[in-house]
């Protein structure tokens, strides 16, 4: 698939850093050495700073306008700004790395930024998107991309550059079980052809098991950020397994504890769809159609492989876009005296009705804090000052978002963003919840307390529509499943 390179050495020496507008170091006093072709994958709790050491290694951090930095990073002994082309970084949100409104292009983006003749880069191209098995048209839009396959496109991105260091921030969150697959193997022919070095974060981490060979599990404690362990696979998670779970890291053999069944039947029906296609553009429709029902008490499992159209449904049912055809008819106890097709309701008569909460966090934050994040939907419903304080510290309590109440939403970890876009969409009380993939960045603890969270309001009564490869959260809610693209 590619030629030999060669693999490039990453160091850190008592390196942190922090954003200007947060107060905590999301890294501090790491030390490690990454040899030439090792394979690593980084661990540790959401939050640790995993995502910002590899980012600091990517050189994507910003200048000093935009943060603090102490220590040194190294890429081959160069400050990692200078290293250019010698490390391929997928992010861990897609849509920041798409750059180009066609495939083709945005995969050759980073070959003609290093200069590769001409005659050299569509075969790249071509052979990085047979790599991903992302089989589409290159002159397809990137908009028109699920998230999935914009995880695809990254990693083809990358692969076409052939790089010294090939960093991937949670690969895998977006795809379907057969997509994680493929993306592992992708990588690991990758890493068979051309000798590069491997540092991966992932926090379900059985399926690059097989592929890695070192296991680094960074923390924290009031010194700053520290290498709780470093070893073999069987070295890290065998020897202290149990510890690194309680920790907070996903270890295989150590599952997170899961809250019981329903103690109930489900309630009456919120919202009813029949004969109900749906489409992102109109007359374009990409699923269905659906016969379905949401019921009070309830959490309805929407899978299906990428593509086929789950997050569209879910927008759907959630009153943010039109059905393509058929209908979705909110019930009165849903509607009250509002019309009966929630798309047609105003954004106030939603806040409290139907809170969604997107596939990306990026694209639903609002404010500058994370408190007042929790407020913009209180605030929009006239809620009194104390009213909107004692929401707000209580879902920062529940989320473990506390102390990270005066940070800037964007300077978040993924994990933490997802958190926050959950308790925003709770702030309002809605009776009906869409989530699209809720879970999405999760260490072990987090994801169980989310889990636990979600149960809590659908015994509660809340409905639940939620969107999910993770087939482990659909088991722990006893989750009704519509299985989409069938």
């Amino acid at each position: 698939m590619t030629s030999p390179t060669t693999p490039a050495t990453l160091e850190a020496h008592g390196w942190g850093w922090r954003y200007a507008t947060r107060l905590r170091w999301a890294v501090r006093e790491v030390d490690l050495r990454i040899e030439p072709g090792e394979r690593v994958l980084l661990l540790g709790a959401s939050g640790s700073g995993k995502s910002t050491l590899l980012q600091g290694f990517g050189g994507v951090l910003g200048g000093a306008d935009e943060g603090e930095t102490h220590g040194a990073l190294r890429v081959d002994g160069r400050a990692p700004t200078e290293a250019r082309g010698r490390v391929g970084m997928v992010l861990q949100d897609p849509d920041t790395q798409t750059i180009l409104a066609r495939v083709g292009d945005d995969v050759a983006f980073g070959c003609e930024n290093l200069g590769v003749p001409r005659e050299e880069i569509w075969p790249r191209v071509r052979q990085a998107l047979d790599a991903v098995e992302l089989d589409v048209a290159l002159d397809r839009s990137t908009a028109a991309l699920s998230g999935g396959q914009k995880q695809r496109l990254a990693l083809a991105g990358v692969l076409a550059m052939r790089p010294g260091a090939i960093l991937l921030d949670e690969p895998t969150a977006n795809l379907d079980p057969q997509g994680v697959a493929d993306v592992r193997d992708a990588v690991s022919a990758a890493l068979d052809a051309t000798g590069a070095t491997l540092v991966v974060i992932e926090h379900r981490i059985d399926i690059w098991l097989p592929l890695v060979t070192r296991v680094i599990v960074l923390g924290a404690d009031p010194a700053g950020t520290v290498v709780l362990a470093d070893g073999t696979p069987e070295q890290v998670l065998g020897a202290r397994g149990a510890e690194l779970a309680a920790s907070g890291v996903w270890v295989p053999g150590h599952p997170p504890a899961v809250p019981p069944a329903p103690a109930q039947r489900p309630g009456e029906t919120l919202i009813e769809a029949l004969g109900l296609t749906v489409a992102r553009r109109r007359a374009l429709a990409v699923a269905g159609p659906f016969d379905l029902d949401v019921r009070a008490g309830e959490v309805v499992g929407v899978t299906g492989p990428n593509g086929a159209g789950k997050s569209t449904l879910g927008l759907t049912l959630a009153g943010l876009i039109p059905a393509e055809s058929g209908s979705v008819t909110a019930l009165p106890a849903l509607a009250s005296d509002e019309k009966a097709d929630p798309f047609r309701w105003s954004s106030r008569a939603l806040l409290t009705r139907i809170a969604t909460v997107l596939q990306t966090p990026e694209h639903q934050l609002l404010a500058t804090t994370v408190r007042d994040e929790l407020s913009v939907g209180p605030r929009a419903l006239r809620l009194s000052d104390g009213e909107i304080a004692t929401r707000t510290d209580e879902l920062l309590a529940r989320l473990r978002l506390a102390s990270l109440a005066d940070a800037n939403p964007y300077t978040l970890s993924g994990g933490e963003k997802r958190r926050l876009t959950v308790a925003a969409a709770l702030a309002t009380r809605p009776r009906m919840l869409v989530l699209d993939e809720p879970t999405f960045g999760q260490d072990a603890t987090t994801w169980a307390e989310l889990v636990g969270l979600i149960a809590r309001l659908r015994d509660e009564g809340t409905a639940v529509v939620a969107i999910s490869h993770d087939e482990a959260v659909l088991d722990a809610l006893h989750a009704r499943r519509v299985v989409v693209g069938r």
